[in-house]
C-alpha cells in the first residue's frame, strides 16, 4: 500500500500528513536512535520513538536520515513534536526534501504494528475500504452529487467524475478528464438508465501507485453505479408525476443554451475587437461593453481556503505546507453532502477546509456553481446547480445531470416537434396525458407546454420522428395534427427548429403530421381558404385567361415557376424546350415580366390556387 493509502484509508486515518505520500510502503522499521537508520531498506516506513522522536530537531535529523535511505514516510508522534514553529519547519523540510511526514496522536509502538499489518495484507486492508465505500454509497442514497462527494472522499490520490453521453462532467472532479493520463488510467465504469439505455460513464485517475489500486477503484466504482440508476429513476418518476416540474426544466435549458450561444457570440465581437486594436473602453455592436456575460451551466472558479499543511490537496493527498489552494469550483463541484463529517478526525477536518470556504452548514461557498442559474419561476421547485432543496425535500441536481438522468437528449443532431390540438383549446388538465403519450411513442423527450399545444425535442432522424408522432396524434383522445423541425445541431439552434415545427403542425390536418423542411407554397396556401385567394387570383391571370384558349400557357406557366426553368418544365411537360420558350414569349406579350420576383411569386401562387380549384 502507498502511504496516501493508509493515511486516507488505512489505520493511519485521522493522522496529519506533509507530503505526497505517493511511494509504497514494504517495510515497518521501529526508530528510537538516528544510528538505526543506517539499517533501514529503502519504501520504510520508519517509526520514531524514544530519542528519535524527542523533538522537532530530533524529527528534522531523522528525516534526512530518511531521505538518504530512500525511506517511504517518516512517523512520528504529534506530543513530541509540539505544535506551532516546532511541527511547522518540520513540514517545511518534509515539502523541501520530498519525504512524507506524518504525526500521529496513537501509541507510536501500536501504530507500527498497525501500519506493518495492513503493508503485509494490502488486500485486506483494500477490502475493508470498499466495504466503507459500500456503506458511505447506501448512506448518500439516490443523489449524483453525494454519491461523487463519497467516491471522492474516500478513494485516496484518485480523482472521480461522473460524465454523461456526450463525456461533459455532470458531477465529480475536473481532475478525472485531465488528458494524458497513462495506462491502467483512468479507469471507467459504464452507468446504464433505468430503461437500459446508457445514462454516462463513472471515470476516475491518478497516480497509479500501486500496481492493485486501479482494481480497487473499479470495484468502488462499480458499487456507485446503483445508486446513481436509482437517482436517474427517481428523477424520471418525479418528472413523470409533475409536468410543471419537467417542462421548467426543458425551458431551463433552452435558455441555457440561448445564453451560451450569445456569450459565444460575444466572445467572437471581442476577439474581433482586438484585433483591430479596440481600446479597453470601447463598446462594441450595439453599445455592449466589451464584458462576457456570465454563462449559464458555466461553474464560477472560486479559490479555497489554505490548508496550512492540514488539508487534502486536490489529488487525495494532505495539502503541502505552502501549496496554492484548491479552485473549490473548478476541482470539486459536488457540495460536501458526500465527505466524512468533521467528527471523523482531524483529517477529515483537514480535507474539508482544502476543497474550499465552508459555510456556517459545512457547505463549500463557491460549490461550482454556474453564475446564473437561478430558480426559474415558472419551475417553483427548480433549484440551483449547487444542490438546494425544494419544498418536498428532495435534494436537486443541476439541470444538465437532470437532463441526463431523465434521458433527454442535450446535444445534436436534435430535431423540435409540436403537438396540436384541433377544434379545441388545451386544458391544463390535458398536460400529464399527453406527455405520457408522446414519451410512450418517442421515448425520453422533454414535453413543454405551449400556446397552441405541446412542443419538445428529440435526437430521432425526421423522418422517424415523423413516423412516431403519427402514432402519438392517433393515441390521443382529441383531434391532433403535429409538426417536426428541421435538425439542428446544438440546442442553441432550437429556436428555428422550434419555428418550423409550429408551423408545420398549424399546416398539418387533424391525424396528420407535417415537415417544416417539406413545406412549399402548396403547403401554405392549404392553410388559407382556396374562397380567399381564388378571386385575388382570378384577377392575376385574367390577362393570360383571355390567350389562353386550350390551357397550355398556363399550364406551362406552372412548370416553369414550379421546376425553376424552361429545360426541366419541357421534361415534365414531354415538349421540346423551344416550345416551352415560344409559349413563354406568348406569355410576356399579354404583360408580366417574367424577369420580376415579385410578379414570379403572385403568378405561381395564383397558378397553384386555379389549379387546385
Amino acid at each position: 500500500m502507498t502511504v496516501a493509502e493508509l493515511v486516507n484509508g488505512g489505520p493511519l486515518a485521522g493522522a496529519r500528513m506533509y507530503g505526497t505520500g505517493e511511494l509504497p510502503v514494504h517495510h515497518v522499521r521501529i526508530v528510537d536512535d538516528l544510528s538505526v537508520f543506517s539499517a533501514v531498506a529503502p519504501h520504510t516506513a520508519v517509526v520514531l520513538i524514544g530519542q528519535a522522536a524527542g523533538g522537532g530537531w530530533a524529527v528534522e535529523m531523522a528525516m534526512r536520515r530518511a531521505w538518504e535511505q530512500a525511506a517511504a514516510c517518516v512517523i512520528a508522534p504529534a506530543a513530541g513534536a509540539g505544535t506551532g514553529g516546532g511541527m511547522g519547519s518540520s513540514a517545511v523540510l518534509a515539502e523541501r526534501l520530498g519525504v512524507t511526514l506524518i504525526f500521529v496522536d496513537a501509541d507510536p509502538l501500536v501504530t507500527a504494528v498497525e501500519v506493518a499489518s495492513a503493508a503485509a495484507r494490502p488486500s485486506a486492508a483494500r477490502t475493508q475500504l470498499v466495504a466503507r465505500c459500500a456503506s458511505r454509497l447506501v448512506e448518500a442514497g439516490a443523489s449524483a452529487r453525494r454519491v461523487l462527494g463519497v467516491l471522492n472522499a474516500e478513494l485516496p490520490g484518485t480523482s472521480a467524475a461522473f460524465v454523461d453521453q456526450y463525456g461533459v462532467r455532470l458531477a465529480g472532479r475536473a481532475a478525472a478528464l485531465s488528458p494524458g493520463a497513462s495506462p491502467p488510467w483512468p479507469v471507467e465504469v459504464e452507468v446504464p438508465g433505468p430503461d437500459g439505455m446508457a445514462l454516462g460513464r463513472l471515470v476516475a485517475s491518478g497516480p497509479a501507485r500501486s500496481a492493485g489500486w486501479p482494481a480497487v477503484v473499479r470495484t468502488v466504482l462499480g458499487l456507485a453505479v446503483a445508486p446513481l440508476v436509482a437517482w436517474a429513476a427517481a428523477e424520471r418518476l418525479a418528472a413523470s408525476c409533475d409536468f410543471a416540474l419537467q417542462s421548467a426544466l426543458a425551458d431551463r435549458l433552452l435558455a441555457e443554451a440561448a445564453t451560451e450561444a450569445e456569450g459565444q457570440s460575444l466572445g467572437a465581437e471581442l476577439d474581433l475587437g482586438a484585433e483591430r486594436g479596440l481600446g479597453e473602453g470601447q463598446d462594441l455592436g450595439e453599445g455592449r461593453p466589451p464584458t462576457a456575460p456570465a454563462t449559464l451551466g458555466r461553474a464560477v472558479t472560486a479559490s479555497g481556503r489554505e490548508a496550512g499543511g492540514e488539508g487534502e490537496g486536490p489529488s487525495g493527498g494532505a495539502a503541502r505546507v505552502g501549496a496554492p489552494a484548491v479552485r473549490a469550483g473548478a476541482e470539486e463541484d459536488m457540495g460536501t453532502e458526500g465527505r466524512r463529517p468533521a467528527s471523523e478526525g482531524p483529517a477529515s477536518q483537514g480535507r474539508l477546509a482544502s476543497e474550499g470556504r465552508l459555510t456556517s452548514e459545512g457547505r463549500p461557498a463557491s460549490e461550482g456553481r454556474p453564475a446564473s442559474e437561478g430558480r426559474p419561476a415558472s419551475a417553483g421547485r427548480l433549484g440551483s446547480e449547487s444542490g438546494s432543496v425544494d419544498a418536498g425535500g428532495a435534494s436537486q441536481e443541476g439541470a444538465r445531470a437532470r437532463a441526463a438522468a431523465l434521458g433527454w437528449a442535450v446535444r445534436g443532431p436534435v430535431s423540435a416537434f409540436m403537438v396540436r390540438p384541433q377544434g379545441r383549446t388545451p386544458d391544463p388538465g390535458d398536460a400529464e396525458r399527453v406527455r405520457a403519450v408522446i414519451v410512450a411513442t418517442l421515448g425520453q423527450v422533454p414535453v413543454m407546454r405551449r400556446a397552441e399545444g405541446w412542443a419538445g425535442w428529440s435526437p430521432l432522424p425526421p423522418d422517424r420522428l415523423a413516423e412516431r408522432l403519427h402514432a402519438t396524434v392517433r393515441a390521443l383522445p382529441w383531434p391532433c395534427a403535429a409538426g417536426v423541425g428541421a435538425p439542428v445541431a446544438h440546442l442553441r439552434a432550437m429556436g428555428d427548429s422550434s419555428l418550423g415545427a409550429e408551423a408545420a403542425a398549424f399546416l398539418a390536418a387533424p391525424g396528420d403530421v407535417a415537415r417544416s423542411d417539406r413545406m412549399g407554397p402548396a403547403e401554405l396556401l392549404a392553410a388559407i381558404p382556396a374562397t380567399a385567394l381564388r378571386a385575388p387570383a382570378g384577377v392575376v391571370l385574367r390577362p393570360l385567361l383571355a390567350v389562353d384558349r386550350d390551357g397550355t400557357l398556363l399550364e406551362t406557366l406552372g412548370a416553369v415557376l414550379g421546376e425553376g426553368g424552361a429545360v426541366k418544365a419541357a421534361e415534365r411537360l414531354g415538349v421540346h424546350r423551344n416550345t416551352v420558350t415560344a409559349r413563354l414569349d406568348r406569355i410576356r406579350e399579354a404583360g408580366y415580366d417574367l424577369d420580376d420576383r415579385a410578379t414570379r411569386l403572385a403568378l405561381q401562387l395564383a397558378c397553384h390556387v386555379i389549379k387546385e380549384g
